[in-house]
């Protein structure tokens, strides 16, 4: 009959410390892992730098905020979080060929950096008065607002699809908007 082998007690001594050490290592790996981002983001998947301004309302009341300056085939977080609102509101500016995504809901701007609460009396305390376009992210946590090169606004998206082959965020619920109109030069002096 053959006696089981026994570890000798040297080697326990070292193992019990390596298997702790990894046990540990294991638990705050876990305890870091993070959560996907619940943000509100904008992708300019256009070949034009753009200028972003945000309306929102917060527990404070409507504020708008400006600028954003994202680059060509480049994505921005406006707003870090969970979203608190089922509408957001968007201005953009096309630097490279001129042209806007505008819309029908007033706020304020200004052509600076801003933070402006309030969205009554614009002209009357200084600031420009600017028509902002609806986001409505049906209350998801997250949302990706999509700007995209004219050839591509007939391809039919819908919130949560994929938005562009390669583009971050794709499967992220957004919205998709093509390239706005590039403004008439001004003749008149």
């Amino acid at each position: 009959m053959t006696t089981p082998r026994s570890i000798p007690h040297r080697s326990v001594r070292r193992l019990v410390p390596a298997l702790l050490a990894g046990t540990i290592a294991l638990a705050v790996l876990c305890g870091f892992s993070a959560p996907a981002a619940a943000d509100f983001r904008l992708c300019n998947n256009t070949s034009s730098r753009v200028g972003i301004a945000l309306g929102y309302k917060d527990t404070e009341g409507w504020v708008t905020e400006g600028w954003w300056n994202v680059s060509s085939r480049s994505c921005e977080t406006l707003l870090k979080g969970t979203l608190v609102a089922r509408y957001y509101y968007i201005y953009a500016l096309d630097y490279d060929r001129g042209g806007e995504w505008s819309g029908q809901a007033f706020m304020c701007s200004r052509d600076k950096e801003f933070t402006i609460r309030g969205t009554d009396n614009c002209l009357a305390r200084g600031f420009d008065r600017t028509g902002y376009f609806e986001v409505d992210t049906g209350e998801q946590r997250a949302w990706t607002v999509q700007l995209t090169e004219s050839a591509e606004q007939n391809v039919p998206r819908a919130p949560g699809l994929p938005g562009l082959p390669n583009a971050p965020d794709a499967g992220q619920p957004g919205t998709t908007l093509p390239v706005p109109p590039a403004r008439a030069p001004d003749t008149a002096k």
